[in-house]
């Protein structure tokens, strides 16, 4: 199961990061690279973070997260209350 058109490198498939948005060929979900960012992570040190992440695939999870705000705040503060 793929999302939509625009986004040729985040797909979700079940069972892999509990069925959320992956960045594809990976296991880092669209979160994790949100929540980076709004820790104050730039796009390279994203990349830094996860060297199997293109700054392409980066951007097009902040352009995901653009619309899908609500659904990823969600991810974002479950994640951060987790690692508290």
């Amino acid at each position: 199961m793929t999302t939509a058109a625009p986004y040729r490198h985040i797909t979700s498939i079940p069972g892999v990061r509990s069925g959320h948005p992956i960045i594809a060929g990976t296991r880092v979900a669209v979160h994790d690279v949100i929540g980076l960012t709004l820790t104050g992570e730039n796009v390279e040190g994203v990349v830094r973070c996860f060297p199997n992440v293109s700054r392409a695939q980066v951007y097009e999870c902040l352009a995901y997260y653009e619309e899908n705000k609500g659904e990823m705040d969600v991810l974002v503060a479950r994640q951060m209350e987790e690692t508290s």
